[in-house]
């Protein structure tokens, strides 16, 4: 699962692509769905997938369907992230794509509030389709906005805690206990790492905001909180969840040697999505990670066991260990498409039926999103796997709230935690408030 933009720092630019096409996709939901579904006829899917082996499983999936529907068939286009899907949806016309799929789940918000993909929910009632039986309720939050559904999930991810076995033991750890609350973490962190002058042999975490996959997002899905209060207005000066993550963040980033030593070593981590991940060469015993990195650790061929176990949890919220922070792939279809239900057959396909979902789930390493996947016989997996099914299915396991101009609140979170982090903030419960009022002017300015 390399390069995949659905990752919180290209998030970014999703946000301001989105922003580029939101008034120019505000059409019908359903003003093109006329075509006839059992006609011969040829339908564009765009992915965002470029490694190949994960190109590969699309082309074996889509080759499920074709045998499927044999009429329907699919010309398949890969590499498109989010940029380049605005500006397709923004342009229109015959050669732009049919159905589309983006990893970004953080901008359903402003997809559907946009009309930048169409509405399925007339596809879904002439389907019968029922969503609560077939997809876990948190996939089915993240993929749709204030009612408006304009999208489905197409597999999963789930984050948890991947730690270095052997450096547990090397610590005096008992390498099948890793810790459930986060006091418990500190201690943990610290016995297992090993300095080295102004810098670490061996560093036990890294918990910089600018670390690999340690945004405020994965952090938060930790303690129970809500980002938006019942009127649709920022929650995080008011919920005191935040306050307490990023205290306790900022406490561990000072008992592992502070702010300016651990980036210091953060800058000599290689590539997230290469060999040389920090994790796989060692130089962090513990990291906050996706499913996926199971099979980016083996390719790599790491000199030590692997263990992997749900991330800790708030100290008085240890009922709820095993809960995670879940997200994943989604598909719609394009508004200016004019063979919308022959699109839908693809989107309901790949997104429904068992064995496509499973299959797919199989051959690229990632969960599956429908019940049925994920209980079925079918489905193959590392036994370290069934901790990432275990977290997608627990059900305090959360995703971050939709708005109307997608990830952008979340960007504004992670901008000021990263000044806290640093130290530049003197007062948090100050600087809490003045960003959720900056985020509740943004979407003011959305709407």
């Amino acid at each position: 699962m390399p390069v995949r933009p659905r990752r919180a720092a290209a998030a970014l630019a999703a946000t301001a692509s989105i922003a580029l096409f939101a008034s120019a996709c505000t059409g019908s939901a359903n003003n093109a769905a006329s075509d006839d579904p059992k006609a011969e006829t040829t339908i564009t899917f765009w992915h965002g997938w470029s490694d190949p082996a994960e190109v590969k499983a699309i082309t074996d999936n889509i080759a499920r369907f074709e045998k499927a529907h044999p009429n329907i068939k699919v010309k398949v286009v890969g590499g498109i992230n989010d940029d380049k899907l605005g500006q397709a949806l923004r342009a229109g016309g015959s050669k732009g794509p049919d159905v589309v799929s983006s990893f970004t789940t953080a901008n359903v918000g402003k997809f559907c509030a946009s009309g930048a993909l169409a509405d399925l929910k007339p596809f879904i009632e002439k389907s019968k389709l029922d969503l609560d039986k077939t997809f876990p309720k948190v996939l089915q939050e993240y993929t749709q906005f204030e009612g408006k559904r304009c999208s489905l999930p197409l597999l999963s991810d789930a984050y948890g805690l991947f730690y270095n076995k052997d450096a547990f033991k090397a610590a005096g750890l008992d390498p099948n206990a890793p810790p459930k609350t986060w006091s418990e973490f500190t201690k943990v962190a610290k016995a297992l790492t090993k300095t080295k002058g102004d810098s670490y042999e061996r560093l036990g975490f890294m918990p910089n905001y600018l670390g690999y996959e340690t945004v405020v997002s994965h952090y938060m899905s930790q303690w129970d909180h809500a980002y938006f209060d019942k009127d649709g207005k920022s929650n995080i000066g008011k919920d005191p969840a935040f306050a307490e993550m990023m205290t306790y963040q900022k406490s561990l980033v000072d008992s592992l040697g502070g702010f300016a030593k651990l980036d210091k070593y953060r800058t000599t981590f290689g590539d997230e999505w290469g060999a040389k991940h920090p994790f796989q060469t060692g130089q962090v015993a513990m990291q906050l990670d996706g499913e996926w990195r199971l099979k980016f650790a083996k390719a790599a061929n790491v000199g030590f066991e692997i263990g992997v176990a749900p991330l800790p949890v708030a100290d008085d919220e240890i009922a709820e260990y095993g809960k995670g922070y879940l997200s994943g792939t989604i598909m719609g279809i394009a508004p200016q498409s004019k063979k919308q239900n022959a699109a839908w057959e693809l989107v309901k396909f790949m997104t429904t039926d068992t064995d496509a979902v499973v299959g797919f789930a199989n051959d690229i390493g990632n969960v599956p999103s429908t019940l049925e996947a994920l209980k079925s016989p079918n489905l193959k997996f590392d036994p370290l796997f069934k901790t990432f099914l275990d977290i997608a299915k627990h059900p305090e396991s959360t995703t971050s709230d939709g708005a109307v101009n997608g990830s952008a609140y979340q960007d504004t979170i992670q901008k000021f935690a990263q000044q806290y982090e640093k130290g530049q903030v003197p007062d948090l419960k100050k600087g809490l408030a003045d960003t959720a009022a900056q985020i509740d002017r943004d979407i003011a300015a959305a709407k």
